[in-house]
């Protein structure tokens, strides 16, 4: 089976080479030389077929792979794509220079045209019973590839003509949530999610959630921005989520809490930034603060604290609902579990607002639970970090707040936590590493991976006597857009220098643009 399917592999990129030799002859009018040197009954079946596919660009689809519609994941996935792949893109690329690119322009034509025949949704009279049929398989799928099968047959459907299209925005919507939803269920690995974007059809299915994305209700908007975030992560879908931006400010004052969390939560954990949505994201929540469940909460403002985002508005609202004299809506809105409570306040740490009302009521509440547990060391590493580093923050940055330090009894549970051997692992990149050895040729005494004690954090570098710190900051420090500094990075930034040190960041996109050792010897040296 599997050296039939590389044959067929094999014919059809000689089919397509075919094609495309076919196309160059003509554009550079050749073709009369061409016939001279073939036979002409060749020639005459040659003909015949030429007749043939004029009748319709989709006449002869079978299936979705028979579209010539490329991703922009696809385009820069070379490093990690077969040789077959390479070799397609390869012959792609170099006709496209033929004719002063008038096959690359035809090609983006084609997409553009078959996007748009495929997003026609409200073309004529909508057929509910078919939108309702897809919905049906989309949702009894029982696994990723299922979901994107039974939207594949559609999408082939409509290219040969179906309709009006089933493919509505919900439906869209509706298929790359339950992509998601089937891979959160298996937990699928990240490679797996990967490899499973880079097919076809899934690169079919989010261009057109794209193009479906205004016509898409608030749910329908959040489910693709949370889709997007579980399939793709950090890696993947950079400009489909600045799309999700554009689109989401203009229908943020429909959003309801869900919609903000889920919305929220997928750029935070995509590491994309989004200043002006955030902004107006902060702004709704503040206005319908009252309908949020104690995890959405938490998960917005972990959000905002991940990317490092201002949310005045929303840290108003909810200092103002301690002073609401309706009690049993508050009670309501704070019943949060310990996990949830660390998240909130690990949030305002980074986000520099521990001398908020609400993070003092959340955080003795916190304080409370914790002295019921009869061994505050057995408390998860997670959870032990963030409570850890917000009490850090409090004594470094506000020492005027000494009610709200944590008990010795639980200050030390916590401590104990944090030195597991899980905790304690660290994991050196190639990046810090040839930082590292580049150091040691500057001829100061450089301690590496300096452990201070006290604040919970380690230096990738150190001059302990001098009280210098280096910190090596790779990609995972910034926003994969904007390149700005993430909420982490800021607040390790500002504890170390609130503990007396003087700080030195070497920034991974910074080194980058630097050539050549002895240039990246002189950066280092002007740094320090």
């Amino acid at each position: 089976g599997e050296k039939k399917t590389q044959e067929n592999d094999a014919m059809d990129w000689c089919i397509r080479a075919r094609k495309l030799a076919l196309k160059s002859i003509e554009a550079r009018g050749l073709t009369a030389k061409v016939k001279s040197m073939v036979a002409d009954k060749k020639m005459k079946k040659k003909k015949k077929k030429k007749k043939m596919k004029k009748h319709s660009d989709f006449d002869e689809l079978t299936s979705i792979d028979d579209l010539e519609v490329f991703s922009a994941e696809e385009e820069e996935s070379d490093s990690e794509s077969s040789d077959g792949d390479k070799a397609i893109r390869g012959l792609r690329n170099t006709v496209s220079t033929f004719a002063d690119g008038v096959f690359d322009e035809r090609s983006k034509r084609s997409k553009e045209v078959f996007l748009q025949r495929l997003s026609q949704f409200s073309s004529g009279p909508s057929d509910r019973k078919k939108e309702f049929n897809l919905n049906n398989s989309i949702v009894e799928a029982q696994t990723a590839d299922q979901v994107l099968e039974a939207v594949s047959e559609t999408v082939v459907a409509v290219a040969k003509g179906l309709s009006p299209s089933p493919l509505s925005p919900l439906n869209i919507a509706t298929a790359l949530h339950r992509i998601a939803k089937n891979m959160e269920k298996v937990s699928m690995m990240r490679e797996h999610r990967l490899s499973f974007s880079r097919k076809r059809e899934m690169s079919m299915l989010v261009s057109m959630a794209m193009v479906a994305l205004p016509d898409c209700s608030p749910q329908g908007v959040s489910n693709i921005a949370w889709a997007l975030s579980k399939i793709g992560g950090e890696l993947l879908y950079l400009s489909e989520m600045e799309r999700v931006a554009e689109v989401s400010l203009a229908k943020v004052s429909e959003f309801n809490p869900q919609n903000v969390a889920n919305l929220a939560g997928a750029f935070a954990s995509m590491q994309h930034s989004a200043p002006h949505l955030f902004s107006e994201l902060s702004i709704r929540a503040s206005n319908i603060i009252r309908s949020f469940q104690p995890q959405e909460i938490a998960q917005v403002l972990w959000a905002f604290a991940s990317l490092y985002q201002p949310a005045e508005a929303l840290f108003e609202s909810l200092d103002g609902l301690l002073d609401d004299p309706d009690d049993g809506d508050v009670e309501t809105l704070f019943a949060f579990s310990r996990d949830q409570m660390g998240n909130i306040c690990w949030s305002y740490a980074v986000l520099g607002q521990l001398d908020r009302p609400f993070f003092a009521h959340i955080w003795k509440k916190l304080h409370r639970i914790e002295e019921q547990i009869p061994d505050p060391r057995r408390a998860d590493v997670m959870f032990a970090s963030q409570i850890h580093h917000v009490n850090v923050c409090l004594k470094l940055e506000y020492p005027h707040l000494l009610r709200l330090r944590m008990p010795e009894r639980l200050e030390n549970g916590v401590a104990s936590a944090r030195k597991t051997r899980k905790f304690s692992r660290k994991v050196t990149s190639s990046f810090q590493k040839e930082v590292l050895r580049l150091l040691v040729s500057t001829g100061l005494d450089w301690a590496k991976e300096y452990d201070m004690e006290e604040e919970g954090y380690t230096l990738d570098a150190a001059l302990v006597d001098r009280k210098v710190a280096l910190e090596i900051d790779g990609p995972t420090h910034f926003s994969r857009n904007s390149g700005a500094p993430l909420g982490h990075t800021m607040v390790k930034r500002r504890c170390i220098g609130a503990a007396g040190w003087k700080l030195v960041c070497v920034e991974h996109r910074k080194w980058e643009e630097v050539e050549g050792e002895a240039q990246q010897m002189q950066y280092l040296r002007d740094l320090l």
